[in-house]
């Protein structure tokens, strides 16, 4: 039986959304490219509230819109983030951060960028370690692990799949310039999750932002025996 997708809800953010065009970008971050009226539905506002919002939006550049045949009759506007819509949920300090990372491999080269990722590394796994080692099940682990990471500012939730395993949606990524400068940042991360939620735990990332992908997942389930 599938898990209840009820049992697991998104973890929030520190200052929610206020205005309703706050609510709209959040949204279009959140759960991806949407119409207006599927915008409407899931904020509980007018479509024409809705579009409304949109086109102030879009005259800031924030939200762009693409013509899309979904069934029969006109094609429907999806809505999704610009470039600069994106650009309104913050990456802790981008521009210091490049300027430490070259600094790091001018003065010390890749080994010691490398150093440093590593001393990140286990000073996170000992961090969410703590986070989850109160829990023996897989999913309150998966949620325990979302949480932190929600707080570190990666729009964590969790969504159960029907085969028993788990989705961690990472809608944010605060770090993405570093991790675009160095990729051992991701790396680091993934090899994290998998020693924090142990070796009968099989994680697997599905979606990476540095792909091309609108936010980075991760599959995570229980070890079948292999």
């Amino acid at each position: 039986m599938p898990a209840s997708p009820t049992s697991i809800a998104p973890v929030q953010p520190e200052a929610a959304p206020e205005t309703a065009d706050e609510r709209i970008l959040f949204a279009l971050k959140t759960k991806g490219a949407m119409t207006a009226q599927r915008l409407a539905h899931f904020l509980k506002i007018s479509s024409v509230a809705v579009r409304k919002q949109l086109s102030r939006l879009e005259e800031s550049h924030l939200v762009q819109f693409q013509e899309e045949a979904r069934g029969p009759g006109r094609p429907e506007r999806v809505w999704r983030l610009t470039a600069k819509g994106h650009g309104r949920f913050p990456d802790s300090h981008s521009d210091l951060t490049l300027d430490l990372i070259s600094s790091i491999r001018r003065i010390f080269g890749e080994d010691g960028l490398d150093r440093l990722i590593g001393q990140r590394e286990q000073t996170m796994k000992t961090s969410y370690e703590n986070a989850v080692k109160a829990h023996s099940d897989l999913e309150e682990r998966v949620v325990a692990l979302a949480h932190i990471r929600a707080r570190e500012g990666y729009m964590a939730e969790v969504e159960p799949l029907d085969d028993g395993a788990f989705l961690l949606i990472e809608n944010h990524c605060p770090i993405c310039a570093a991790a675009t400068a160095c990729q051992g940042f991701c790396r680091s991360e993934l090899s994290v999750f998998k020693a924090v939620l142990g070796p009968q735990t099989r994680v697997e990332r599905t979606d990476h932002i540095l792909a091309g992908a609108r936010r980075c997942a991760y599959r995570i389930e229980a070890r079948s025996g292999d």
